[in-house]
């Protein structure tokens, strides 16, 4: 016998740290029901647990403040800690220290409960190869070492840990090192048999509970699935081997009387437990408890035999193990009808969006007509199916009432539009061949498990090739002729590839460079463990210093710099720069700042440790301030930008001979004669300019000129997405900000590189629209940044650190900011592009300024009209020309954006529902649909809120033309 018993403890994979807590004192496995109401961490009602079944037994507790609100009045004694702060490597720990020993010397408790979290703490700050990793472990060596010391005989020592950790110090999926954890038994005298220490046997988490509870004398709590240790259930010892077996005997069919009542009473109440499986467990557990009445009758005449105590120990045994087996496979059911309810309505919904966005070009389209009928239909399926159902006495089902209602709808609504127009087939088809091939590839890839897990070098695979293909698009067009002839094309064609080939070849060379650098920030997945992940990912916090770190850092600090710099570059290009407009003089002076106190609290985050004793007190201040300080001027900001988004510079001189014509007297009564008057006011706002400066200016009075009104659209989202990036920076580790760049110039590239595709919209009075190429390399461009900032489909890859940013020392009890904050730090790259979808169809515009300063305009025959006639490069103003065709492109384009975004969602739905037996479903298939589904949600408020601001702005440019001509007019 041995005094030691070391085993394998096998952890439930749960990412929630109170579902664990659970199951350490009730033996239940925690549902997916149960882990929704438990998400704030509420007490555990319904099931006894070893802390709420201790009537008259004296529970003392000290460390995780968690345990309070699981179990409020439960303890004799409680000594709680604050554990909300991820970075607090010592608060619990030491507070367990101050307590634990004074209360061993004292003799009123019969359970104490110390919860440490140094160590795991220490593994997500820093990781477990750290040296601080080593302090912490010598720290508890030391603390045990001195429990050993002062253990009494009658008491027994249990060292457990909840989880393991990866390489990276993270847990919560299920791969060997974060579900295998070490359990300790020690006691005074000998109590264990003996046992191998290199090949350890591997005990189930659930099978503690039952142990402790009968040790201590207490019942097994209600809900427990576990079975006994039967190895601490030694009797008299080796001496005696048959009371040894009764011994164990005797816990085993305790354990199994308890699980036979919750078995009972659970299927009474869920009903969901297979009958025929429940029939053969109470047969089992029948046949067993006989026979251990036959053994007790036995015991009185002496004719026990130990192999029948033996045979009667693994009778009772597989009836324990195959009830927490049923159990298992139960609670991880699956509901078919919902999913095919649920796949039918996303479906439907993404061939909507698909239809529609072919038709919005057309003005006199009958949209409410259809859609009015359609709705009328869709209620009258829903209602026929609500009573198919009622009288196949299945009962309503929401998720296939609502896939019912939407595939009835969608088919009255194509019915509606073939029988009044003789629409193809093509309205089905989203775009030409090559983003055909593209979206079946990436949808038919998501039902592969190793494509998945590959997903962060094949979306920059994806891109490279759209690059590559647009560029040969080009060639194929004749519109790219390097070193070639051009004596066989017409003058205006080979001046165009002269300009036009240089230019998309310098393009693409930049941009595949950037997806190429991009790849260097990557986080490695679990299943891939010969890749290492990117050592920039980690925080400047965990070198150790030296002129490395200083690098690094003065790195991020020019990276702000570049940030900074080139916002106030563009905006300066296009004349938006020397508005006295808020949101301007907010870009010149509050984006700086906003830098500075990034910079300034990535210093003091990096160097926390490092403070001299006398100004901790203020670098904490300051590194919980600085946060708040940046995300309220980036308030401020969004704030002014929406109060006045136009940020034009007027200027204003002696009235000019030539007068506008408009076919209306006074200000303009309606929107059909502000959308007339201007392009035309515009048109001579240009026209003066250039006329001022072709003359050396200062000769003829300068009615009127507006700076920054061809950009005024573009520059109100450039504007928007700057503020937004540096809140965001700021939840992410100092270094991604070097990723954050590389994929801002690569953004940048890529709408240069599709502007030039698509072509300058000059001449052009509409439709406008956004071909599907762009936008499908916008969403692959969104889906490479979220793995080039360092993020993973899967819960382990969370960027959990990102909810103490500005907030160290916790949220209290409410989970709402910590959500959003690690949310904001995960979607990121959703965020941004889907704000920034606009600029799709903002950008050729830009473009539009700068080529050639006039563009002739050519008539119905062709031939060109003379200088007079000369067209000004109106920029965005050339939206104003069409405004229908305007609000048009900006609803097709965030409908097809939706489109491919939807068809995405819709794969990871069909390879989590077809694959739900798959053995990777709950560690790749189930992670991959949450996080795209999650990202859909983001993706689709940040695009509403992107062309929310474009109409924002469109707004404002009408109220101030018409200010304009009201002022014009005195």
């Amino acid at each position: 016998m041995l005094k030691a018993l070391v085993l394998l403890f096998l952890a439930w994979v749960c990412f929630l740290f109170y579902a664990g807590i659970g199951l350490f004192t009730s033996g239940f496995l925690l549902t997916r029901l149960e882990l929704t109401n438990h998400s704030s961490c509420q007490e555990l009602p319904g099931k006894g647990t070893l802390v709420g079944s201790g009537r008259g037994r004296r529970v003392v507790f000290m460390g995780d403040d968690t345990w309070e609100g699981l179990f409020p009045g439960a303890f004799s004694q409680a000594f709680f800690f604050p554990s909300f702060n991820v970075k607090d490597l010592h608060t619990v720990d030491n507070g367990i220290l101050e307590h634990l020993y004074p209360t061993m010397d004292r003799d009123d408790w019969d359970l104490l409960i110390a919860h440490f979290l140094g160590v795991d703490h220490c593994g997500h700050k820093h990781g477990p190869h750290h040296p601080e990793m080593a302090k912490k472990l010598n720290q508890m060596d030391q603390m045990l070492q001195t429990l050993v010391e002062q253990l009494e005989n009658d008491t027994l020592l249990v060292v457990a840990g909840d989880h393991g950790m990866t390489e990276t110090g993270d847990h919560g999926g299920d791969s060997k090192p974060e579900v295998m954890a070490a359990l300790f038994l020690y006691s005074p005298l000998p109590l264990f048999p003996g046992a191998s220490l290199k090949d350890p046997e591997v005990v189930p988490q659930v099978n503690l509970v039952p142990t402790l509870a009968l040790l201590l004398g207490l019942p097994i709590p209600f809900g427990n699935i576990g079975e006994v240790m039967v190895d601490l259930f030694s009797g008299e010892g080796d001496t005696q081997p048959l009371a040894t077996a009764l011994a164990q005997a005797s816990a085993y069919h305790l354990n199994a009387q308890q699980v036979s009542r919750f078995l009972h009473a659970y299927s009474l109440a869920a009903q969901d437990l297979p009958p025929e499986e429940l029939q053969h467990l109470q047969n089992l557990f029948s046949s067993a408890s006989s026979e251990y009445e036959q053994l007790l009758d036995q015991l009185k005449t002496g004719e026990v035999r130990e192999a029948d105590i033996q045979a009667l120990i693994s009778q009772l045994r597989l009836f324990l193990r195959g009830a927490r087996t049923a159990c298992t496979e139960t609670w991880a059911r699956f509901r078919p009808a919902r999913m095919i309810g649920g796949t039918i309505l996303l479906a439907s919904t993404c061939l909507l969006c698909l239809i529609t966005s072919r038709l919005t070009s057309s003005p006199d389209f009958p949209f409410h007509c259809l859609l009015l009928r359609a709705v009328v239909w869709g209620l009258a399926g829903a209602v026929l199916l609500a009573g198919g159902l009622m009288a196949a006495g299945i009962g309503l089902e929401p998720s296939l009432l609502c896939a019912g209602s939407a595939a009835t709808s969608l088919i009255a609504f194509l019915w509606a539009l073939k029988s009044r127009e003789s629409s193809s087939m093509t309205v089905f088809l989203p775009g030409p061949l090559p983003i055909l091939v593209l979206l079946f590839l990436r949808s038919a890839a998501l039902f592969s498990d190793s494509f998945v897990v590959a997903e962060a070098w094949a979306a920059p695979f994806l891109l490279r090739s759209l690059s590559l293909f647009l560029v040969a698009q080009l060639h194929w067009e004749g519109r790219l002729l390097v070193g070639v002839s051009t004596a066989c094309l017409s003058s205006p064609t080979a001046s165009l590839a002269r300009r036009e080939g240089p230019r998309a070849l310098g393009l693409l060379v930049g941009l595949l460079l950037c997806v190429r650098l991009s790849i260097l920030f990557h986080r490695c997945p679990e299943e891939t463990p010969v890749c290492q992940s990117s050592p920039w990912l980690a925080p400047l916090a965990t070198m150790a210093g030296g002129q490395a770190k200083n690098l690094w850092y003065g790195a991020c600090l020019g990276t702000l710099g570049v940030l900074v710099l080139a916002v106030r570059f563009w905006l300066r290009r296009c004349g938006n720069l020397n508005s006295p407009a808020p949101p301007v003089l907010f870009v010149r002076w509050g984006l700086p700042l906003m830098a500075l106190g990034t910079a300034a609290h990535w210093a003091l985050a990096s160097g926390t440790d490092e403070a001299p004793p006398r100004l901790q007190a203020l670098v904490s201040g300051a590194v919980v301030g600085l946060p708040r300080a940046v995300l309220a001027l980036a308030a401020i900001g969004l704030g002014l930008l929406l109060w006045q988004p136009v940020t034009v510079l007027v200027k204003t001189g002696a009235s000019s001979s030539n007068h506008i014509i408009v076919p209306f007297v006074g200000p303009p009564a309606s929107q059909a004669d502000l959308d007339y008057v201007v392009p035309q006011i515009y048109r001579r706002m240009q026209e003066a300019l250039r006329g001022k400066l072709a003359r050396g200016g200062g000769q003829t009075p300068l009615a009127l000129a507006a700076y920054g009104l061809g950009s005024v659209y573009s520059a109100a989202v450039v504007t928007a997405l700057a503020l937004l990036a540096f809140p965001l920076l700021l939840l992410h580790t100092e270094r991604i900000s070097l990723a954050f760049l590389i994929l801002f110039l690569q953004s940048f590239l890529l709408l240069q590189l599709l502007a030039t595709a698509v072509g300058t919209p000059a001449g052009s009075p509409g439709p406008f629209s956004v071909p599907w190429l762009a936008i499908s390399a916008w969403a692959l461009t969104a889906t490479q940044t979220f793995y080039s900032t360092g993020h993973q489909p899967v819960f382990p890859a969370i960027h959990w650190n990102a909810a103490f940013v500005g907030f160290t020392e916790g949220h209290g009890s409410s989970p709402v900011l910590p959500a959003l904050l690690v949310g904001a730090n995960t979607f990121a790259s959703h965020l941004l592009f889907s704000v920034g979808c606009p600029l799709l169809l903002l950008w050729p515009f830009v473009c539009e300024g700068q080529g050639s300063t006039k563009r002739k305009k050519t008539l119905a025959s062709g031939t060109e009209v003379g200088g007079e006639k000369e067209e000004e490069p109106l920029m965005e103003m050339r939206l104003r020309d069409s405004p229908h065709h305007f609000n048009a492109a900006l609803l097709q384009l965030g409908l097809k954006y939706l489109f491919i975004l939807g068809v995405q969602v819709l794969a990871c739905v069909l390879a989590a529902s077809i694959l739900r037996r798959h053995l990777m479903v709950w560690k790749v298939f189930a992670p991959k649909f949450i996080f795209e589904a999650v990202g859909f949600v983001v993706s689709s408020l940040g695009l509403l809120l992107g062309v929310a601001l474009v109409m924002w702005v469109d707004r404002a440019v009408g109220s101030w033309f018409k200010q304009l001509i009201l002022s014009q007019e005195r």
